[in-house]
């Protein structure tokens, strides 16, 4: 029996969710099959099979996230064992490792005059959780999948469940999932940024019927980096150190049916302005049908946030570390297009951001 465990797939990612087996126990498959798809922070990947053989079993129902590492598929029969690395960079264990590893998975033997118990399947965040609360996690009951111990039944264990909040209505909680779950997170992390934000109004009452709003901005945000650069910068706060970033790599924020998607346009790849809108409509595009690559969302240097094609005039926007800048556009009316920028006051000071935002608010302003 082998077994492939989920390998990493990049970008320093902990954990994949699982989206749609294409397999199941008992089926033949062969080396580079897709396995399965998983959905890693907004991407949606197919995981090959690492070689030929039949599949004795899988872990993990749609929905659920597995951590990179974590076992994926039990082969009957196989060439070679799983590194649990990058995919495609799969290589033999020593043997001595796999005889180390296989009697770590087996179970616990009772030794003379006594009885072992159970340790159970439990994440690391969950096994620190029962050391602080002083459980015992040998002989709990797990209600996660496959047995697994979670956060709630430690809790439980120690006597400090809080109580839930009342229902309303008969509606259940629902865990986040996929997108929803990655912005949370992102959120999250956001809210160590020290933020502020200045305003402005561009008089876009030239321009045609139709215009390409989002293509306008992207191009007002290239001319306004080339006098302001330091908008295109990473901060690290653990460090207090700015980088000053050579080439610009904007964040497009799409709306989509499942949540907030941010595929990021790398500007000096296009620069042809022909050729830069057909970029930065198959970036959209494939937001919507969700089927760009994780490289297409990772990397971004600065966002954009065309907020005003669903409605608003001005805006707080949130920035996701380690960018230092968001610029928004609302609705337009009376021929007036407003602009809001949010910075990372840390790394960028109010006179550079509001040059900044006069820079695009000129490039705008001089577009026929």
């Amino acid at each position: 029996m082998k077994t492939f465990n989920l390998p990493d797939l990049g970008e320093g990612l902990e954990e994949a969710e699982i989206v749609h087996w294409h397999v199941q126990a008992g089926d033949h498959v062969m080396a580079d099959q897709p396995l399965v798809s998983v959905e890693t922070d907004k991407a949606v990947v197919e995981v090959p099979a690492p070689w030929s053989g039949t599949i004795a079993k899988t872990y993990g129902e749609p929905g659920e996230a597995l951590k990179v590492g974590a076992p994926l598929a039990d082969y009957e029969e196989g060439n070679r064992a799983d590194s649990g690395s990058v995919v495609g960079q799969l290589e033999s264990e020593p043997e001595e490792q796999k005889r180390t590893e296989d009697a770590a998975a087996e179970p616990a033997q009772p030794k003379p005059g006594g009885q072992a118990k159970p340790a159970g399947r439990a994440a690391p965040a969950v096994r620190q959780l029962a050391k602080e609360l002083g459980v015992d996690l040998a002989g709990l009951q797990g209600s996660g999948p496959h047995g697994a111990i979670l956060r709630a039944d430690v809790e439980a264990a120690a006597g400090q469940t809080k109580p839930e909040p009342p229902e309303a209505s008969g509606a259940e909680w629902e865990p986040l999932r996929g997108i929803r779950r990655a912005m949370a997170r992102s959120m999250t992390s956001a809210l160590a940024v020290p933020r502020a934000t200045v305003t402005e109004e561009a008089d876009v009452s030239h321009w045609p019927e139709r215009p390409q709003i989002t293509l306008l901005l992207v191009q007002a945000m290239l001319a306004a980096l080339d006098a302001e650069p330091s908008l295109n910068a990473s901060y690290d706060g653990e460090r207090e150190a700015r980088r000053l970033n050579p080439d610009p790599a904007i964040g497009i924020a799409v709306d989509t049916a499942d949540g907030l998607i941010v595929p990021v346009l790398r500007t000096r790849n296009f620069p042809d302005p022909h050729e830069l809108r057909g970029e930065l409509q198959r970036l959209i595009e494939g937001a919507h049908h969700r089927s760009l690559p994780p490289s297409d969302l990772r990397g971004a240097t600065i966002t954009l946030s065309n907020f005003g094609a669903i409605g608003g005039l001005f805006a707080e926007l949130v920035i996701v570390p380690p960018q230092v800048a968001i610029l928004g556009a609302g609705r337009a009316r009376a021929g007036m297009l407003p602009l809001s920028l949010t910075f990372d006051h840390r790394a960028v000071s109010g006179g550079e951001a509001a040059r900044f935002l006069a820079h695009v608010k000129a490039q705008l302003e001089q577009t026929a």
